[in-house]
């Protein structure tokens, strides 16, 4: 994938909306002394280059029943079939990430579920008939975190936007 040159605003514009995806953008602005609309076309280029994936409410499923959460392996019978087991996961709610592995794995997924019952019924009436040789679970107790890429460490332009050299290494809280 290729890297996206970003300058010292791009930076700050990411910080603050990784913060908070609700942030006004005159307070992004404010905060990085430019206009409404230069914040409007950062944030716009930054969507564009796929930097930005948009925002989204984040619902956490234990709060709306589903209590267990597991990470799975599959082995597939017919690496030839990846594509079409792709595309029959995405049509499986419960699953809500799906990764290529190295490894002996095929695909490495999330997914949630009711209860360690409804687990297995997933994993037997909706995995299996996938064409998987195999799979193993993996049941997580708990998230003890889970956050966004520290924005501080990301690399940016030698060209730096001159409004934005003052706050750029003093200002790591904002």
């Amino acid at each position: 994938m290729a890297h996206h040159s970003l300058d010292s605003l791009d930076k700050k514009i990411l910080k603050l909306v990784s913060q908070d995806a609700r942030i006004p953008f005159l307070e992004v602005a404010r905060s990085c002394n430019v206009s409404g609309a230069a914040i409007h076309q950062r944030i716009a280029k930054l969507t564009n280059l796929g930097i930005l994936k948009g925002s989204q409410f984040i619902i956490d499923p234990e709060k709306i029943g589903y209590e267990t959460c597991a990470y799975v392996a599959l082995y597939l019978k017919d690496p030839e079939s990846y594509d079409h087991v792709v595309e029959a996961l995405k049509k499986i709610p419960e699953v809500t990430e799906c990764h290529t592995t190295t490894g002996g794995m095929d695909l490495f997924i999330k997914m949630y579920a009711f209860n360690n019952h409804h687990l297995m019924t997933i994993i037997h009436d909706k995995l299996q008939p996938l064409g998987l040789s195999r799979s193993e679970t993996i049941i997580s107790f708990s998230a003890e975190f889970d956050r966004q890429l520290p924005i501080q460490d990301i690399r940016v332009d030698d060209e730096e936007v001159s409004t934005l050299d003052d706050f750029d290494d003093e200002d790591e809280t904002v």
